[in-house]
């Protein structure tokens, strides 16, 4: 009777993350479909660069920046929560629940829905309605110029071996940037779209830009 031996399986399973190839796909089509169809077959330049009197479809193409921004962000900063609270985890459907990339696709989903909901009664609260048209145009140019970059760190986060660490820290430095760097384009942007009162500019930079970022802190990493 042969002896017993103990195997030990030096395979290394590498980890699967062709769910991040497939979004990132869906996220260049959905930015192809815009620039072919609903900007009608414009350039990148042309884009970046029209005037507002001189846009068309400025709402699809508004929702489609948004959504690209929303999966790109999720898939980046999906990795980096502890833990999916239990009270997410226990909600099941058809036998299913959220991973963390779903928990934080949802949270990023209600932040910018429930922050563009308050952007707008802003808005209309203070008689500037008009502006808020221009603001979601000029907004779009700065979120597509962003979710380059996203799509880039999340190839490099999950396709490049990486202290996901240490690149912690970066990544908070680069978004505190951004997010630095958003405020003066909002304030000093070409096409005014802020409040003319400099006390409406500071009540919604405090109230829907800081204070919202806050929460979702908050709500994705306590």
């Amino acid at each position: 009777m042969p002896l017993s031996q103990t195997f030990i399986n030096h395979v290394r399973i590498p980890e699967n993350n062709d769910w991040v190839i497939f979004i990132l796909l869906g996220c260049i089509f959905l930015y192809l479909f815009m620039m072919n169809v609903v900007e009608r077959e414009a350039n990148l330049k042309d884009f970046l660069l029209q005037k507002y009197f001189d846009a068309s479809n400025n709402l699809p193409s508004w929702v489609i920046t948004s959504c690209v921004i929303t999966l790109t962000l999720s898939v980046l900063i999906s990795q980096y929560i502890p833990v999916v609270p239990k009270y997410v985890a226990d909600l099941q459907v058809l036998g299913y629940q959220l991973n963390k990339f779903g928990f934080c696709l949802i949270a990023v989903i209600l932040f910018y829905a429930v922050k563009s909901t308050l952007g707008f009664l802003f808005f209309q609260s203070i008689g500037d309605g008009k502006k808020w048209t221009v603001f979601y145009f000029t907004s779009t140019k700065f979120y597509f110029i962003l979710s380059f970059l996203l799509i880039i760190l999340c190839v490099t986060h999950y396709y490049f071996p990486i202290d996901r660490n240490k690149m912690f820290l970066y990544y908070i430095f680069f978004f505190s940037f951004v997010f630095i760097f958003k405020v003066f384009f909002y304030l000093f942007h070409k096409n005014d779209i802020l409040p003319e009162k400099w006390y409406y500019k500071f009540l919604y930079i405090c109230t829907l830009q800081i204070a919202p970022v806050l929460l979702l802190w908050k709500l994705l990493f306590f």
